[in-house]
C-alpha cells in the first residue's frame, strides 16, 4: 500500500508538536539553556546535560522552520495563482 504524501502544512504541524510544547516553547528553553551554559556555574555532567538537551531542542526547532518554510512557499504560490486568475478574469471584462 503507497503511503500519501503529506502536505508542507501537515508536515510543519508534526513537526512543532513534536517539539514538546510546540516551537515557541522550544525555543525559550532553548534560549534558558544557553543562558545556564554561559552562566558558568554548572558542573560538567550538568553542563553536557543541558547542551545535548539543547542541540536535540535546536534540530526540532530547525525541522520546525524548514516545515513553516515550505508551507509559506505554498501559500505564496497558491496566493500568487488566485491574484493571477483574478486579473485575468478583470482583463477579459
Amino acid at each position: 500500500m503507497a503511503k500519501k504524501k503529506k502536505s508542507s502544512s501537515e508536515t510543519a504541524e508534526d513537526t512543532a508538536g513534536a517539539l514538546e510544547g510546540g516551537f515557541d516553547a522550544s525555543l525559550a528553553r532553548l534560549e534558558a539553556l544557553v543562558g545556564d551554559l554561559e552562566g558558568g556555574e554548572l558542573g560538567l555532567e550538568e553542563a553536557m546535560e543541558r547542551f545535548a538537551e539543547g542541540v536535540s531542542l535546536l534540530s526540532g526547532c530547525r525541522d520546525a522552520l524548514s516545515g513553516y518554510e515550505a508551507r509559506v512557499k505554498e501559500l505564496s504560490a497558491e496566493a500568487e495563482a488566485g491574484l493571477s486568475a483574478f486579473e485575468d478574469d478583470e482583463e477579459v471584462d
